[in-house]
Parts: C-alpha cells; sequence; structure tokens
C-alpha cells in the first residue's frame, strides 16, 4: 500500500465529529492561506462603531457598483 493509499484509508475511519478539524488541517498543507487563516490570532478587540458601520453598510449593499473588468484591472 502507498502512503496516498494508507492516507485515503485513514480519511475514510475518521470519527464523524473529527471530519471538519481534519478537512482544515488537510487544507493548511495543501494551500498556504489556508495555513496562515488557521494559524491566526483571534481577533479579540472589541469592534468600533466605524467598523460595525461599514460592516452594515457592505451588507446592506449601500456601497457603489463597481464593474468586475474594473477590479480584475485594479489587481493585475
Amino acid at each position: 500500500m502507498t502512503a496516498r493509499e494508507e492516507l485515503h484509508r485513514l480519511v475514510d475511519h475518521i470519527p464523524e465529529n473529527e471530519v471538519r478539524t481534519t478537512r482544515k488541517l488537510l487544507r493548511a498543507l495543501v494551500d498556504p492561506v489556508e495555513l496562515a487563516l488557521l494559524s491566526a490570532e483571534e481577533d479579540d478587540e472589541p469592534e468600533s462603531d466605524g467598523e460595525r458601520a461599514a460592516v452594515e453598510a457592505a451588507l446592506a449593499g449601500s456601497g457603489p457598483d463597481v464593474p468586475f473588468e474594473k477590479v480584475r484591472r485594479v489587481r493585475h
């Protein structure tokens, strides 16, 4: 049995209550962004009034629409 085959077999035997955690760990091995998110410290500072208002505005969709092509040009 190869190491990869053994991993597949082990994954099939992970208890259901551990699947979510295992998924996060495996993703972190594949994706450095996932690893950074998992190892980042929790933001325990209270949310300011300005931050709360910005989140509410973003969720309400009250900001200006930006065409995808414009967003894409900014990234590249």
